[in-house]
């Protein structure tokens, strides 16, 4: 996931949907149910009354399928990481696509997307003065190469702005410059720290080049490493030189900061053949289980099908992949379905341009006003907590979160019953101007990062229980926000219904 975008990291924040018809509405000759309620102390205790039976029925089957965890399977093992532009990016298109016809979901297709296609090339970076070490490094994506004959040249390390302004006009003129800002250990209440850190992954080349400096690095934006360099998008901006700009590992920064803190010398190598091939055609991944009263009303869920060229992109976002894909095949096979039409979106390039989220909302505009909410599984296959919400009037956002806490509670057989009001997903925030509530699903998020954009980000790192979870998770909330009378951040006491 490009998390430049995201969040006050602790978020992927919170909340959750649920609640179910058991069947389909109403007895026919019987009275019509109550409505889901006036946004109150009470609603939870409504939504358990209505839609329990079913909420029930959707978890216990989530529990009991590793349909998931098949397709996961495939995605890692048999296709592998699949950055914007590669072949294998197109193989798990196809395969996403046949996938869900497999399922018999309805509207299943691709979505032409122009995306950019960066190559890395060969790349290395050794330590040559006070003496040779190679040290891991991985090129950030968007990076210019180096010269064919690499950069050799003294390195200067800053923390931050500050200590890189402090270098003057000169201090940093010829070299290369290390941002060596650690990432704080996780915790679960503040999060992980990502946010801040991240900027010099995404900014340094820029700001270094500014000082005259002739490469940039930065220590791997990570709080835990096993000598692993994490990768990730970069920009240049409005610089007026781009400079090469590559990731090391905490191992490497410590070890190169400590020399220099010791008043040691410290010149490095640097080779890079990375290019950039200009657009290429990809496409966005669409399939639906259509609604059984208000088929265009629609409530979008899904993930990023694209992820950085090292790895299997198992958590980032093979797992925000088929969370939904299972999603709705669970509903289909219990035969729950909701008034509104599901769609799964897998959108492509999310990692380097978030080309797909904006293709979409592009093409989809006409249909943003009647789509109830759009949630995105982009920070893992972990233990669910429960749902984040984003909506662009703050009332409503407030609104919205009140009638998610109700409706989590519903959630405790998967212990997903956390909610709070915050950012959603980069690739669903396309939409949130549009007045689409949007939401990101809520993942335990201690271990994430330590795999996030590295060799390390494999089948292997994934629970097939807590995939589980998180399915039962995302299809119990998209079935109540298909199912609910109203939308979120409006009462949902029929009064507002989307027309």
């Amino acid at each position: 996931m490009n998390r430049s975008k995201l969040i006050p990291p602790v978020v992927l924040g919170a909340l959750a949907v649920l609640g179910v018809v058991l069947i389909a509405g109403p007895v026919a000759g019987g009275p019509a149910p109550a409505p889901d309620g006036d946004d109150g102390d009470d609603l939870a205790d409504r939504l358990r009354v209505r839609h329990g039976a079913a909420v029930d029925r959707i978890i216990a089957a989530s529990l009991e399928n590793d349909g998931a965890w098949a397709k996961l399977e495939y995605l890692c093992q048999d296709i592998g990481h699949r950055l914007s532009g590669s072949a294998s990016l197109d193989r798990a298109i196809g395969w996403s696509v046949e996938a869900m016809k497999r399922d018999g979901h309805e509207n299943v297709g691709a979505e032409r997307v122009m995306v950019p296609k960066w190559v890395r090339g060969r790349e290395s970076v050794a330590m040559v003065s006070p003496r040779w070490q190679p040290i891991r490094m991985l090129g950030l994506g968007g990076s210019v190469a180096t010269p064919p004959e690499g950069i050799t040249a003294p390195v200067v390390v800053v923390e931050d702005e500050e200590q890189l302004e402090a270098l003057g006009e000169d201090g940093a003129k010829g070299k290369i410059v290390l941002f060596d800002n650690r990432m704080p250990a996780y915790d679960r209440e503040t999060g992980s720290g990502y946010g801040q850190t991240v900027r010099f992954r995404v900014h340094g080349a820029r700001l270094a080049a500014a000082k005259g400096a002739v490469a940039s690095l930065v220590r791997s934006v990570t709080a835990h490493s096993l000598n692993t360099p994490h990768t990730g998008g970069m920009r240049y901006g409005d610089a007026e030189r781009k400079i090469p700009h590559a990731a090391i590992t905490t191992e490497g920064a410590d070890l190169i900061h400590g020399l220099t803190k010791r008043g040691r010398e410290v010149t490095l190598r640097l080779h890079m053949e990375a290019r950039d091939d200009g657009f290429v055609p990809s496409a966005n991944v669409v399939g639906e289980l259509r609604g059984r009263e208000r088929p265009d009303e629609v409530v979008v869920i899904g993930g990023h099908i694209d992820s950085w060229d090292v790895g299997q992109g198992a958590h980032d976002d093979g797992t925000g992949c088929v969370i939904p894909m299972e999603a709705i095949t669970v509903l289909r096979r219990l035969g729950l379905r909701p008034r509104r039409t599901i769609r799964v979106v897998l959108w492509t390039n999310e990692e380097n341009g978030l080309g797909g989220a904006r293709e979409y909302a592009r093409v989809h505009a006409d249909e943003l006003p009647k789509t109830v909410a759009a949630i995105e599984s982009d920070s893992g296959g972990f233990a669910p907590r429960g749902f984040s919400v984003d909506m662009a009037d703050d009332e409503k956002e407030a609104l919205a979160a009140k009638q998610l806490a109700a409706i989590v509670s519903l959630l405790e057989d998967v212990g997903a019953t956390e909610s709070r009001a915050g950012f959603s997903g980069a690739d669903v925030s396309p939409m949130t101007p549009h007045g689409v509530p949007t939401m990101g699903l809520w993942v335990e998020g201690d271990k994430y990062f330590d795999y996030h954009h590295t060799d390390a980000d494999t089948l292997d790192k994934v629970d097939p229980d807590e995939l589980r979870r998180c399915v039962a998770t995302m299809a119990v909330g998209a079935y109540i926000l298909a199912e609910m009378d109203g939308r979120l951040g409006e009462p949902t006491d029929g009064s507002s219904r989307i027309r």
